[in-house]
Parts: structure tokens; sequence; C-alpha cells
């Protein structure tokens, strides 16, 4: 029998899953911040190079740092699917707004919704359909503010990367439900994933690598925070919460980023925030209550 509504692992599914969701949220504005002092390529090869070696320190201290072999190939397409997703991410950037970036970088749950279904054989219920409807009306509302204007003009190839990293992450969010099913040691895959996620980074970095011990305090800063509280820490608990969440559930949970994203844009960045943003972060709350509560 299934477990329906607010069942114990479930409860602790989606509580993880949003919280990982917040830790994103604050990656948005911090890449903006950090994107005024590195460029991106740099910015994001740092910031898996950072990563995946404080990951491989840790694994080797605690005597735990084996290769999940049974998985290397799954291992191998989620790392430099992860990497083409942040290339196109840190790219489109450069002309988005942080709030404009979380818009189309989260309209994966779109896509995962569209694609679940043919590559997991998910069933989307009545609710779940009305959430990925409300999910996507609400995103549309907080970060247009109903102006289509900002899509027009030099930023469109900006907006197209940016539409490309969340098409990408869907298939990356999708396969990674086969990883949490058939792998025995989550930390050991994340380990591996980390330095696979270098490997479409390096013909893009290379060019610049002379200027990276020039970078001034400031980017380093956003290159520790993104490392460790926007991916170490929060891709654990989304793939703890993915245990027992199907993969469209859990993106739509996972658009508690594009709320902490927005308020804190509001707030840091002086970004627009609306009676018309507000309406549809209601609505994201509403998709999140559904799919919070929905049968998987």
């Amino acid at each position: 029998m299934r477990a329906s509504g607010w069942g114990g692992k479930r409860v602790k599914a989606v509580f993880l899953t949003i919280l990982a969701g917040v830790l994103w949220g604050t990656s948005f504005p911090a890449i903006k911040i950090g994107l005024n002092y590195v460029n991106a390529y740099e910015f994001v090869f740092l910031r898996f190079l950072l990563a995946s070696a404080l990951m491989l320190v840790i694994m080797l201290l605690a005597r735990k740092l084996t290769f999940p072999t049974k998985q290397k190939k799954l291992i191998l397409f989620l790392g430099v699917t992860n990497g083409v997703a942040y290339i196109s991410q840190y790219v489109g950037m450069n002309s988005a707004s942080a709030a404009e970036a979380a818009l189309f970088v989260n309209l994966s749950a779109v896509w995962v919704a569209l694609l679940s279904p043919k590559l997991q054989g998910e069933t989307l219920g009545r609710k779940k359909i009305l959430g990925v409807l409300a999910a996507l009306t609400g995103v549309i509302f907080v970060t247009t503010n109903l102006n289509f204007a900002m899509l027009n003009g030099g930023q469109l190839i900006g907006d197209m990367l940016l539409i490309t990293s969340g098409v990408v992450w869907a298939l990356f969010i999708i396969y990674n439900k086969n990883l949490v099913m058939t792998s025995d040691g989550m930390l050991q895959s994340l380990t591996w994933i980390l330095p696979l996620t270098l490997l479409p980074m390096l013909p893009f970095v290379l060019s610049s690598a002379f200027q990276i011990p020039a970078l001034p305090v400031q980017a380093w800063l956003a290159i520790i925070y993104t490392a460790v509280a926007c991916w170490i820490i929060p891709y654990y608990l989304w793939l703890e919460g993915l245990k027992h969440i199907s993969a469209s559930t859990s993106t739509i949970l996972l658009l508690t980023e594009i709320l902490v994203a927005t308020a804190i844009s509001f707030f840091l960045l002086n970004e627009i925030f609306t009676i018309v943003t507000i309406f549809g972060a209601l609505l994201i709350i509403l998709a999140i209550v559904l799919v919070s509560y929905h049968s998987d």
C-alpha cells in the first residue's frame, strides 16, 4: 500500500526538500553578487572544484571513499549534465536579474512533469497537475511582474541559456531518482558527481585560469558560500528527500528557491516586488501545498 497524505517518511522528505530549496534559493543573489568580481566560467568552476575537494577530504578522513561501480554510467551522466546546466545558468545570469534567472531555471518543474511519465512511468494525478499549473503561473507572476518587455532585446541569448539550464536540470532531477533508488551510499555518489561536474567546464576556464590567483576576497566569499551552503548541503538534503517522493513533486517543492531568491533580491539587490509578485508567490505556495499532500 502506498503512503499518502502526511506519513512519517513523507513529512521528512517534504521538509528536507523544502530546506534544500531554501538554501539553493540563496544561491541566485549570491551568484549575482559574485559575478561582479569574477567571470562566470571561473566562478562556476571554482565553486565545484572547492566542493569536490571538500567532499574528497571529508570522505578520506571518514575512510568511506569508495567508487560506486554499479552506478558509474549514471554518475558520469549526472556529473556532465550538472556541469552543462551550471555553465548555461552562470553565463545566462550575466544579462538577467537574479529573480529572472530563478524563473527560467525553475521552469524545470514543468519539464520534469512533462518528461517524468515517459522516463519514469510516473502518473500525474489531478492535484499534481493543478500544482504544476499553479507553480508555472506563480513563477511567471513572481519573476516577470507581468512585464514581458523584459524578455526582449539584448538579453535574449541569456534567457535562452537559462531556459536550457532548466531543461537540462529536469533530466538531472529525473535521473537522480534512479540514483537514489539504486545507490547503496548517497555520500559516495555525491562525492564523485562533484568532480565529474567539472568536465564540461574545463574548455571554458582554461583560457582565463591565470586570473584566478588575483581574484578579490568578495569573489572567494561568494565561491565558498555557494560551494558549501548552496551545493554540498542542499544536494544531500534533496537526495535524502527524493527517496520518498517523486521527481515532479520534488521539483515543485524546490520552488521555495524562487520565493527565497525573490525575497533576498528585493532586500539586497533592490529588485521589484509588487502585488503581482505577492500573488505569484501565493500561487507557488499553493502548488507546494498541493503536491506535498498528494500521494506519490
